[in-house]
């Protein structure tokens, strides 16, 4: 049995991928902490001995690098933390590993002046979330022919013992009656963690390398995201408020007209988007059930 090793696999796409797999794949799961009720391996992947050590240990037939600091200001915050992790951890799981490495990506790699974007159009990152994230796919791809960089965008799920995602913030936040400010000048093709786990698990399967996009079936701003999210979910959408991004100040600049095109995907996968409000629903109906 093809054996799996996961980097930062206790966050929403990680439990989606785990979920996923396990019926078909062996799977080592690892992160900086073990959530309780959990099983795994502690990694930090900016520490080279460790990588080396864990995957001596583990002997993978594939990794699978979710580990990743996420916050967009954050990282704007303290360059030094976001290329450690990002471009560091990343080089370092390649210099101990000589079997194929799926690495998430984003479409912050892009300006966003004229999204939604194809695998072939110009990066240009504005940040330092996505200058990270584009110098770890040049160091997982150059001279490597068997590794794969897939850009995702807006991931989402709800989970109630991870980071929080835009779901979690809104539903969260509108159950508990308080009103929220979304831009509405961000644009993006969100993406649902059990779709982007379906195209990691289909292109382990077709051993696909080089750079793929995926994203769900809308390109909305996500002001327009946060209603549709209220109206699956049956929450109050008088409680959010528009904003544009200048209002609301956020520490990094962030590209506008963002969005991944997905068709390279949909030919070479045969998958198709999932429309935005099935995969809320799809959502909702699990937290129900």
């Amino acid at each position: 049995m093809t054996h799996i090793l996961i980097t930062g696999a206790f966050g929403q796409l990680g439990r989606a991928l785990s979920r996923l797999l396990s019926s078909q794949y062996l799977i080592t799961n690892t992160g900086l902490n073990i959530p309780e009720g959990e099983t795994g391996l502690i990694l930090d992947i900016t520490n080279l001995m460790l990588c080396r050590e864990v995957i001596n240990i583990v002997k993978p037939d594939v990794i699978i690098n979710l580990a990743s600091l996420t916050n967009v200001d954050a990282c704007e915050s303290n360059t030094e933390l976001a290329f450690s992790v990002h471009v560091g951890g990343t080089k370092n799981l390649a210099s101990s590993f000589s079997g194929p490495i799926i690495h998430l990506s984003t479409d912050y790699v892009f300006n966003g002046e004229n999204g939604p974007y194809s695998e072939n159009d110009t990066t240009d990152p504005i940040n330092v979330y996505g200058l990270s994230k584009l110098a770890s796919e040049k160091a997982l791809l150059d001279g490597q022919n068997n590794n794969l960089v897939i850009r995702a965008n807006v991931v989402y799920d709800y989970y109630v013992r991870t980071q929080a995602s835009f779901l979690n913030w809104v539903v969260d936040s509108l159950n508990e009656g308080k009103e929220i400010s979304v831009v509405n000048d961000q644009w993006n093709n969100p993406t649902w963690t059990d779709s982007l786990a379906v195209v990691i698990q289909r292109s382990i399967d077709r051993e696909l390398f080089g750079i793929a996009h995926w994203g769900d079936g809308e390109w909305l701003n996500r002001f327009d995201f946060a209603l549709k999210i209220a109206n699956v979910f049956k929450l109050d959408k008088k409680l959010i408020k528009p904003i544009s991004t200048d209002e609301l100040g956020q520490v990094a600049p962030r590209p506008m007209k963002g969005g991944l095109k997905t068709e390279y995907i949909q030919k070479t996968l045969n998958l198709e988007p999932p429309p935005l409000e099935e995969s809320l629903t799809a959502i909702k109906d699990r937290l129900e059930s």
